[in-house]
């Protein structure tokens, strides 16, 4: 056994010292002997076909070595099925791998690669490039599509049904005394993580190296063994430092097989970055979507019914919608639930995961028509919550493997100051500004690996200790946090750990997906470090030179790197020096929950926030944001509020920025850049508290833990949108909230 301290501490960053003096390492930054570099050319009209491909022009440039086309680009071996990369499978960003044909789908589509021996004179040659094309008219916006729409069997690479249900609906708002109806509009939303995507490729021989910005190196790995049909232990992935993914970088998508294909053709090692352009048409997005819901209730405030369908388009190739009927269905008891995903097919990528994928766009829909009906049956918006708190899952009857949500709206509204609110719209101002405050839940699934998660500790001889796992850190402080949680589980000083990850040398993590890193990552290190720990602990007491010798190794505890029952002692630098071994070294592994659990799982949260707003200019400032949170056991309370305020910022961006649309002539993205699409930004962000509350949970993984990627956006938006609505007396439905909405 061990006694933990290291667990729950608010270390700092162990990366933090070498990120922030360069001396980090992405994925585009790794130098690499005799390597060149790759620019794509993206098609221009976003439906209809290549006539023909002109490249005479980049080829006669100096430093030009090739320029590949669907004409001479070798055809990839299979195309994988789309399943996200949580399975641990191959993970292609969608069923479609371009240059493989002369058919253009969507606008952007890869046309080209040209290779160079600068990144200057590939970016010259591919404008240097001429394509001509056989235009059709696109399908690309909710109106070109909605009469095309059809319910799928399944979306988001299936593994949701296109349509949940309980109950009799259309019954439980007949009987109803509240109704309330409304239709909400999502713009599409794009990735911009600071780190644009890129992927270095190195063949030596038959053997290929991949240096690439992803969220699952295993996953980058099976999927381009599979388009290129080599063998899985022929290709090695490197990723140990990513700037940020928010699910940019969950999938794989096709600039790492063409990387590696456009090095296997010149022979030398090919680097291959996304311009800031190219990520919006390039790593998938958020699509623009529709959400109608509907609410029945009693006259005390009892839920009869919840029906939330949702319109949004897919490519041509996959039937994705993000799940924004999940938590819907879940968070809430209510006896009568309808949920519909409808789709059409459109001129754009295969949408993909970005941060809350589905969680954020539902809950904002449900949480602002809850604050409605509140409004609507003079009741408190937590108090309306409350009334209807589902104790167990709605949907399966099964007990929450924790919940916390009753605390989380308890200890957020006083933490934020919500009693004594006065509930009448447009009655507080200061100077030209009108004041609001609103208030909303957060829920996020939690959701176990497919399969088996795996790492490696080592002790040395000098008493120190490392431990591995495949797994990228993208942002999160993973680094830091399994550094505690192996300190912990082998009874060492933090300082005497290290962690090590990045690569596919070593054991295998799924992709740190929907908030599970935290958990799957943990099991497998607490895993490997137990079983160490116990393996020397037998040594030990099996050792007629040990002061342990003999003793029950039940009775003998592990800390800051002794050994000790009673009164005797022995350390783990001792033993092995006693005994001539340099190391001594475990492996351990996490089997996830089965296919049919006894518990539901989910994180659940409360979100709060103030908002000014300008009626006469149609300005929103959002003055502070409040959140309570459970999301399990806390490892790390200083990464884990750094990861709960981005998502609650993220959600004031979805609120009141990011939006962007598709003109429905040409299908070209309005806005291309990070000058057009606007993000929040430092002078954006208002003050952020964030309260974490702890329950016990033994049953998500052997720690406890949840994971709180995402859950920090859930709500946020719904938050800001209700506030602004208690500022003002008017409901917006046009989501982000624009000038033009309060004018």
């Amino acid at each position: 056994m061990t006694t933990a301290t290291a667990i729950g501490q608010p270390l700092d960053r162990v990366d933090g010292r070498s990120k922030v003096t360069g001396s980090a390492r992405y994925s585009a930054e790794i130098p690499v002997p005799g390597m060149v570099y790759a620019c794509l050319v993206g098609s221009r009209i976003a439906n209809g076909r290549v006539t023909g491909i002109d490249t005479t022009a980049a080829l006669e440039e100096e430093g030009v070595l090739a320029v590949l086309t669907h004409q001479n680009l070798p055809r990839i071996a299979e195309q994988p099925p789309l399943i996200p990369s949580l399975a641990g499978t191959a993970a292609p960003g969608q069923t479609f791998f371009p240059m493989q044909d002369d058919v253009i789908h969507y606008a952007g589509q890869h046309l080209a690669i040209v290779v160079a021996d600068t990144w200057e004179r590939a970016q010259h040659a591919a404008s240097a490039v001429r394509v001509h094309y056989a235009e059709t008219r696109p399908v690309t916006t909710l109106e070109q599509g909605r009469d095309q729409a059809y319910v799928p069997d399944r979306i988001f690479g299936g593994w949701l049904p296109g349509r949940v249900g309980r109950g009799d609906v259309e019954a439980g708002l007949a009987e109803a005394d509240v109704r309330v109806e409304a239709t909400f509009t999502y713009a599409a939303n794009n990735h911009n993580p600071l780190e644009a995507s890129g992927t270095t490729a190195e063949w030596d021989g038959d053997e290929l190296v991949l240096y690439d910005s992803t969220q699952g190196v295993n996953a980058t790995q099976i999927t381009v063994a599979r388009l290129l049909g080599v063998p899985l232990s022929k290709v090695r992935v490197v990723s140990h430092f990513v700037g940020g993914s928010f699910g940019s970088k969950a999938m794989i998508h096709n600039h790492a097989a063409l990387a590696a294909m456009a090095a296997r053709e010149v022979g030398r090692p090919v680097r291959l970055v996304l311009t800031r352009e190219q990520m919006f048409t390039s790593v998938g997005h958020r699509e623009e979507q529709e959400q109608h819901i509907a609410l029945g209730a009693t006259r005390d405030g009892r839920l009869t019914a919840i029906r939330h369908h949702k319109l949004s388009p897919t490519s041509h190739f996959d039937d994705w919608a993000e799940p924004s009927i999940g938590v819907t269905s879940e968070i809430y008891a209510c006896p009568n639930f309808d949920g519909v995903y409808r789709i059409f097919r459109a001129n754009t990528m295969t949408p993909t995961f970005m941060r809350a994928p589905g969680e954020a766009t539902g809950m904002l829909a449900l949480e602002c028509a809850m604050d409605e009906l509140a409004h609507e049956l003079g009741l408190d918006p937590i108090e309306l919550r409350l009334r209807n708190h589902a104790d167990v899952s709605p949907s399966s009857g099964l007990p929450w493997s924790s919940s916390g949500l009753r605390e989380c709206y308890r200890r957020g509204a006083a933490r934020f100051g919500w009693e004594g609110r006065d509930p009448r719209p447009g009655v507080r101002r200061e100077g030209d500004w009108l004041i609001g405050t609103g208030m909303a839940s957060a829920g996020y699934p939690v959701a176990p690996p497919a399969n088996p998660q795996r790492a490696r500790a080592r002790v040395y001889a000098d008493g120190t200790a490392v431990v591995q796992a495949a797994t990228p850190d993208f942002g999160t402080g993973v680094a830091t946090v399994m550094t505690q949680v192996a300190a912990d589980a082998l009874g060492l000083p933090v300082d005497r750990c290290r962690f090590e990850n990045g690569d596919t040398d070593l054991p295998n993590i799924a992709a740190a997906v929907g908030s599970a890193g935290a958990g799957m990552i943990s099991a497998a290190v607490h895993s490997a470090g137990t079983a160490l720990r116990n393996q020397l602990i037998g040594r030990a007491v099996a050792d007629a030179n040990s002061p342990l010798h003999g003793a029950d190794p039940l009775d003998v505890v592990a800390r800051d790197g002794l050994l000790t029952a009673g009164t005797a002692a022995d350390s783990y630098a001792d033993l092995l020096q006693r005994n001539f071994q340099p190391d001594a070294e475990a492996s351990g592994a996490w089997s996830p929950p089965g296919r049919d659990p006894e518990f539901a799982m989910m994180t659940f949260g409360a979100q709060f926030a103030e908002v000014a707003v300008d009626a006469e200019l149609g300005l929103v400032r959002v003055r502070r944001m409040a959140g309570a949170f459970a999301p399990g056991r806390v490892l790390n309370p200083k990464t884990a509020r750094s990861q709960l305020m981005g998502g609650m910022l993220w959600g004031l961006g979805q609120a009141l920025l990011e939006a962007n649309h598709t003109h429905p002539r040409t299908g070209h993205w309005a806005s291309a850049s990070l000058g057009e699409y606007l993000v929040a930004v430092n002078a954006d962000a208002p003050d952020v508290d964030v309260d974490l509350i702890e329950v016990e949970d033994d049953v998500v993984n052997p720690l406890g833990v949840k994971g709180v990627g995402e859950i920090g956006q859930v709500g946020a938006a719904a938050a800001i949108v209700n506030a602004v609505h208690h500022a003002t007396g008017r409901r917006m439905r046009t989501i982000p909230i624009t000038i033009e909405d309060l004018l």
